[in-house]
């Protein structure tokens, strides 16, 4: 038979363990402080919060995609893109592999032509984001949301995006603008990327994510690219894909 003495103590031995065992359940299943600041937002983004990266865009890589859609639409989704950004002031990151090295050519022709003047930003790195160049470059934006574009999708955009999210930047990549050397790369990539926090889109998505209002000032330049975009969009899909 207990008496009051060692009932309280049994008690308060309950309380205290029960203490313990809430605490190891929180420290284990709820995340910290700093994880929780390092997932993605789930509220929509604002081309005032956002920058455009787009690596590797050299025909060398375009010859290479063997996924859908084809290189003649990824080629227009990224022009598109470079377009709305300019639009809305959103600055673009560009950069370029192998170049000096002798081992790839420069940006793709229509793509660069819709940047005149950029710094076109060439590495020796697979992973845009070991390169101290091109990380400058993304620093210097002063945005924390990094909407990303590259060929390959499996090597040049997972990697830096990645990287991007553990050093606390959000990313977004946009699905249609990007190409795998087979379709299993592709969405193999792509399966990474969502596992890893990165967030999918498309070009026409992202592009009125960025625009949200028709009574905005960036209205006419909204309906201009779009007018664009609708006159090249049906002979850029009626071009065979690499096989």
């Amino acid at each position: 038979m207990l008496t009051n003495d060692k009932l309280l103590v049994a008690g308060t031995r309950r309380v205290l363990l029960g203490g313990a065992v809430a605490a190891l359940a929180a420290s284990t299943t709820a995340p910290s402080m700093a994880q929780a600041q390092a997932r993605p937002s789930k509220t929509v983004w604002k081309y005032d919060e956002s920058a455009l990266v787009l690596i590797d865009y050299q025909p060398e890589m375009f010859k290479a995609v063997r996924s859908e859609p084809n290189p003649a639409l990824i080629e227009l989704n990224v022009r598109f893109l470079i377009k709305a950004a300019r639009a809305f002031d959103v600055p673009i990151v560009l950069s370029t592999v192998g170049v000096k090295l002798g081992v790839n050519s420069p940006t793709f022709r229509s793509i660069a032509e819709e940047l005149p003047g950029i710094n076109e930003i060439d590495r020796s790195t697979m992973n845009a984001w070991e390169d101290p160049a091109f990380r400058s470059a993304v620093e210097k934006t002063g945005r924390k949301r990094l909407v990303f574009g590259a060929l390959w999708t499996e090597i040049c955009l997972v990697y830096p995006a990645i990287s991007a999210l553990e050093d606390g930047y959000e990313a977004m990549f946009v699905a249609d603008a990007v190409g795998g050397t087979s379709q299993v790369a592709h969405d193999t990539g792509i399966l990474r990327l969502v596992q890893a926090g990165a967030i999918p889109n498309t070009t026409r998505a992202t592009i009125d994510e960025w625009f949200r209002d028709w009574s905005t000032p960036q209205a006419q330049k909204y309906r201009d690219i779009s007018a664009w975009y609708r006159s090249e969009l049906q002979p850029a899909a009626d071009v065979a894909p690499n096989r």
